[in-house]
């Protein structure tokens, strides 16, 4: 089925998720709109075929015009600052770009009947619950970051209610792939590993290493999100998306360094406050989706890194405007930046 008269807004769509979405949608025949600031993507990565806007999605006189003028379909929203652990050190800042910038966008498709909206969450607001996390729970987030999303999904739950508003809300979880920023020092244990390696420098680990994630290839989890709001019976849903396979941060550390050919060379850092076990139970949208093969760590890595041996390296400057230093990690300290 194409979508040749669905006219959708992806915003974030010059980052990681938001360039993965906007990329199938533009498949499925939809007419994309891409929005971005540019503060953490980069041009390079929008799909040719995307009418990309350069703006802020907290300019709420910019997301007014915008969504007036082309009166979308479906609204994907993938935009927002996603450094989990970093959230503690930034809260106002966090608040602003997550919270702040849902609310314009959820106002605007209120306003201009659009018929679904998307909206990316994070396994963050699960908190440090026992795993495996379902969707069930009462979300109970730990730090800024899981709570500006958890805060998102409650005011989309109120505008269906007051409004009609149609949603469906994703929850994914350690996503890796091609065209993630592999030399953000913040998240992205993936691409941080990788990151050392082209620097042909020590990986570093957190703690002992023995926490375990289910890392998920960005391939097994953008095609579902761009799909969605076309299968109706989801619509004001909430679902996991992500992998079901289960490894440590030394095991990922080995298959970083087998794809790179080395042997790993490990330095383990000072244990910082994180849930040690994080895994979701993935049934319910197993239910709505067809029953695919997701890909392996060791595929998914190497398909990253050979990606990455193609790219500039070392582009992220480190975040400049930290709000507080106290018990901000030394790893994450900028020598040029006072407290």
């Amino acid at each position: 089925m194409r979508g040749e008269d669905n006219k959708v807004l992806v915003t974030g769509v010059a980052g990681f998720i938001g360039r993965h979405v906007a990329q199938h949608c533009l498949d499925f025949g939809f007419k994309v709109v891409g929005i971005d600031d540019l503060s953490e993507g980069f041009l390079e990565n929008i799909p040719q075929g995307v009418e990309f806007i350069k703006g802020d999605v907290g300019d709420s006189y910019l997301i007014k015009q915008i969504t007036e003028k082309y009166r979308f379909d479906y609204i994907y929203h993938l935009a927002g600052f996603a450094a989990e652990g970093l959230s503690h050190f930034v809260r106002r800042y966090n608040y602003t770009a997550n919270l702040l910038g849902s609310i314009n966008l959820i106002n605007a498709a209120v306003r201009t009947k659009v018929k679904c909206f998307i909206y990316t969450s994070s396994v963050a607001v699960y908190g440090s619950q026992k795993a495996p996390f379902h969707e069930e729970m009462v979300p109970l987030p730990k730090d800024p970051y899981g709570i500006s999303k958890y805060a998102v999904e409650m005011d989309l739950k109120a505008a269906r209610e007051v409004f009609g508003l149609n949603f469906i809300i994703f929850r994914p979880h350690d996503v890796y792939g091609e065209y993630q920023n592999f030399s953000d020092p913040y998240r992205n244990v993936v691409g941080i590993f990788i990151n050392r390696l082209l620097e042909n420098e020590p990986i570093t680990v957190v703690g002992d290493g023995l926490q375990t994630r289910a890392f998920s290839y960005i391939g097994d989890v953008a095609p579902i999100i761009a799909e969605s709001p076309r299968k109706t019976e989801i619509h004001n849903q909430i679902f996991n998306i992500g992998s079901d396979e289960r490894h440590t941060i030394l095991e990922l550390a080995q298959v970083v360094a087998k794809c790179f050919g080395v042997r790993p060379e490990i330095v383990h850092l000072d244990p910082r406050k994180e849930a040690k076990h994080t895994f979701l139970s993935h049934e319910k949208l197993k239910k709505y989706f067809w029953e695919r093969k997701m890909i392996s760590l060791e595929e998914g890595v190497h398909r990253m890194v050979q990606w990455a041996r193609t790219k500039e390296n070392s582009r992220y400057t480190k975040f400049k405007d930290i709000e507080i230093f106290d018990n901000l990690p030394p790893a994450w300290k900028d020598k040029d930046v006072k407290p």
